[in-house]
């Protein structure tokens, strides 16, 4: 028995093994009846309701059955898979391991997971969000398209993943935190030890004269324990190399385990994993354990991606498909990401002993495959805050079976540990002076404080920043427009894109340059609406609402403009509203205002190319002295990778996230009213933005 889908209230038996769902006697009808279903020669729904079908589709449905297994071909690349007929297509793509952006999780309300149909035929539903000339062209959504037969799909270029930007890689990183730990102490410690040979008067067994040699060396052996990977490793590893050995000794809070035992003459150079596990992307660094250099590093898209940009369509994803669906894809990302890294070195990846995840709560539970639909849920309740020494065989992770895993802490729901490792890298828990901290990216984290408090808070800023929900809106990656300005006269764009590659989009550093540009050249008003002449070149219509054409089509050899849509403008200011909102709510919650801060620090990726002046243009940033504005790079990677070298940094991490006091703005009036104050550029108050004139 099951609840109706439509009617809540109502238990019934009858349920639709192809949808997974239950229809009550009211709702009794087959939802597919022209597709072919495997469950449908034992199906009463469709037997139920088989006379109501139309005669002639019964008919065209028996002379020319579906295919049962169906194969997909995917260009370029020529990858296949086989899949069932009926298949969604996106669903097809994650089945290959190929990445394609679905911003609202298959709702077919984004518009980005577009792809060309080359050959055969999907049942696609009708959508708005595809232009006539894309239809004609064979594009279809791929979340609203079933699979009904061998098909070969073309992936656009624009859709295509690329390499993301990263601050902060090899040689530049070293030198960038080189100096920030002292002492290295890490997870997993290896010990040389010389073993006392055996004789008739020394009859113990190795495993004790192991314990016995621990103890002579300093450490206490009393609460040490061990495992029966190691006792078999034992017999072989201690005569290996007469009697010197190789220990490794995971510490963990209250005890220590002694977890590998190899010949002294059997050892590689040790290496550790940072990992910063955003929303959007993954950034990962391979570090040497003796001196902390930063050997390699690699960074890429989150594939979990493909179920929803935000952390909240991720719990639902999550909740519908299942916690280790999620969890795969982001241990799957982070493998293959560490595997790159360590290729570059030539490492292998049983080299990895320590590892120090840094993500939010959200990230950091369903890479852990633990539940999370309680974080969405009020009272908003995380399952863990501070985890445990894991091992990384445990998790899944591509390290030595045995690999310490510390993961930050963090202290609510939608603030997690990588805003702690920011907290961590930039020290300003340590400083008198009162600092605004803000990690700019798909949530939007916000720490105010000192050495006396911490007063913590998430603004649900929304994917618009990092690309999400808006038409041409796209990551740092190759071809996405970064920088902007616009003719005073004519409106004509000049731009930059990242790596000078031919426009495929536009970033979130973009869009706020773009956003503050049209505000000051007059071609939208401070309430965001379009005031261009419609008979301008650059004004056009997309499904009836105004447009601006940012880039033609035949200059970038696309068979679309590049346009920004006046539902982009409104998706870009309740971002930026709600960023601004939750500073303005943190300030007055201790009595004072924006002249009282000492300094604002951003950090984040996006944030590394962040025009500080347009940014306060748009109202995204308050309007205080420019020399105030810190940037420091990615400081959730910057955290992790001291934690990963330091006991005293983890313990630190731990006692931050402790000493956070965390403001809930969901159900917060006060944060409501000035976010709806917020939703005009630069401010409804312009005494708060006395240098911005756009009159």
């Amino acid at each position: 028995m099951g609840k109706c889908i439509n009617h809540p209230d109502r238990e019934t038996s009858y349920i639709c093994m192809k949808h997974n769902i239950y229809l009550c006697e009211e709702c009794l009808e087959c939802r597919d009846p022209d597709i072919y279903c495997k469950f449908r020669p034992s199906c009463p729904i469709y037997f139920i309701t088989k006379k109501g079908f139309d005669a002639s589709k019964e008919a065209a449905f028996k002379e020319e059955p579906v295919k049962e297994e169906c194969i997909v071909t995917f260009q370029p690349g020529d990858k296949k898979v086989t899949v069932g007929s009926g298949t969604n297509l996106l669903m097809a793509a994650q089945k290959a391991d190929i990445y394609i952006n679905a911003s609202c999780n298959g709702k077919g309300s984004c518009g980005k997971c577009r792809l060309a149909i080359e050959s055969g035929k999907v049942d696609s539903e009708k959508t708005s969000l595809l232009s006539d000339k894309e239809k004609e062209n064979g594009y279809v959504l791929a979340c609203q398209s079933n699979i009904i037969e061998d098909i070969i799909v073309k992936i656009p270029k624009e859709t295509l993943q690329k390499k993301l930007k990263a601050a902060g890689m090899g040689e530049a990183a070293t030198k960038k935190l080189s100096g920030l730990v002292k002492t290295i102490e890490p997870i997993v410690e290896k010990v040389t030890l010389q073993l006392d040979l055996p004789t008739m008067e020394d009859t113990i067994s190795d495993l004790d004269r192991l314990k016995r040699a621990l103890k002579k060396s300093g450490y206490d052996t009393s609460k040490m324990s061990t495992n029966i990977r190691v006792m078999r490793q034992l017999t072989e590893s201690v005569r290996n190399d007469q009697w010197k050995v190789l220990a490794s000794i995971l510490w963990k809070r209250c005890s220590s385990e002694i977890v590998d035992v190899s010949p002294a003459n059997h050892e590689k150079e040790s290496l550790g994993l940072a990992v910063d596990l955003g929303t959007t992307s993954i950034v990962v660094y391979i570090v040497n354990m003796t001196d902390g250099a930063v050997l390699s590093a690699a960074s890429g898209h989150n594939s979990q991606a493909a179920c929803g940009d935000d952390v909240i369509n991720r719990i639902v994803s999550s909740e519908k498909d299942g916690v280790k669906k999620l969890k795969k894809m982001a241990i799957s990302t982070i493998n293959n990401l560490t595997k790159r890294a360590l290729n570059a070195i030539n490492a292998d990846h049983k080299q990895i002993e320590n590892v120090v995840i840094s993500g939010n709560t959200t990230m950091t539970h369903l890479f852990l495959g633990i539940e999370a639909k309680y974080i969405r849920r009020e009272p908003y309740i995380p399952t863990v805050s501070e985890f445990p020494i894991m091992k990384a065989g445990e998790i899944g992770l591509k390290a030595a079976y045995y690999a310490g895993v510390f993961v930050m802490p963090g202290p609510a729901s939608y603030v997690g540990g990588d805003i702690v490792s920011g907290v961590l890298y930039t020290g300003f828990h340590d400083l008198e002076d009162l600092t605004l901290f803000i990690d700019i990216g798909t949530n939007g984290e916000i720490v105010l404080g000192n050495d006396e408090f911490l007063m913590t808070a998430a603004c649900s800023a929304g994917p618009a920043f990092e690309g999400g929900g808006i038409r041409w809106g796209m990551r740092a990656e190759d071809g996405a427009i970064e920088k902007i300005t616009l003719d005073p006269e004519t409106f004509e764009p000049n731009y930059l894109t990242v790596e000078n590659m031919p426009a495929r989009g536009i970033c979130g550093s973009g869009m706020i340059d773009l956003l503050s540009e049209m505000l000051l050249k007059k071609v939208i008003g401070q309430d965001g609406k379009y005031q261009i002449d419609t008979h301008h070149p650059r004004y056009t219509l997309f499904n009836e609402e105004p447009a601006f054409i940012i880039e033609f089509a035949e200059k970038i050899d696309s068979e679309e403009d590049i346009i920004f849509t006046q539902s982009d403008i409104k998706s870009l200011i309740l971002s930026k509203a709600a960023v601004y909102a939750g500073f303005s709510l943190l300030i007055e919650q201790i009595g004072m205002d924006f002249s009282s801060i000492s300094q604002m620090i951003i950090t984040g990726g996006f944030g590394q190319f962040l025009d500080i002046e347009k940014a306060i243009t748009i109202g995204l940033l308050p309007d205080i002295e420019r020399k105030k504005f810190k940037y420091m790079g990615n400081s959730s990677i910057a955290g992790a990778y001291m934690s990963l070298l330091s006991n005293t940094y983890r313990q630190e991490a731990i006692a931050i996230s402790n000493k956070m006091t965390y403001l809930d703005f969901s159900s917060n009036n006060s944060f409501m009213e000035e976010f709806t104050r917020a939703q005009f550029l630069p401010h409804t108050d312009a005494n708060l933005f006395p240098t911005v004139h756009t009159e």
